[in-house]
Order: C-alpha cells, then sequence, then structure tokens
C-alpha cells in the first residue's frame, strides 16, 4: 500500500440529487452536506468526508 492511498478521503455516498429524491436527510453539522442518516437522527451527524477527518484529528489528538 502506498501513502497516497492510504491517505486518500473516502468518497461521499450521498450526493445532492440523492438527497433531494430520498427520505429526508440530516445536514452534516460541520459543513451542511447531506449524510447518511435520517433527519430523525439522534446527536452531532458528520457526513462520511467530515466523519474521516474528525476520526484523524482525533487520533492524532495523542
Amino acid at each position: 500500500m502506498d501513502d497516497a492511498s492510504y491517505c486518500e478521503t473516502p468518497a461521499t455516498t450521498i450526493t445532492e440529487a440523492d438527497a433531494a429524491a430520498g427520505p429526508p436527510f440530516a445536514e452534516c453539522v460541520l459543513c451542511r452536506e447531506p449524510t447518511e442518516y435520517p433527519e430523525s437522527a439522534k446527536g452531532a451527524t458528520l457526513c462520511p468526508v467530515c466523519a474521516w477527518q474528525e476520526a484523524g484529528r482525533s487520533a492524532c489528538s495523542g
């Protein structure tokens, strides 16, 4: 495995078109993009990109 593929950010799975066609999705609390969670989900919902970045920050914080 090379460093480039290891550090790659995962692709967002929900697009604007998917969000409009599917059930109402919750907004990411950081970037306001649609998430994979329904609006009824409790807690701080994050999109896949922000969740990946937050996990990296948490892991590196010691």
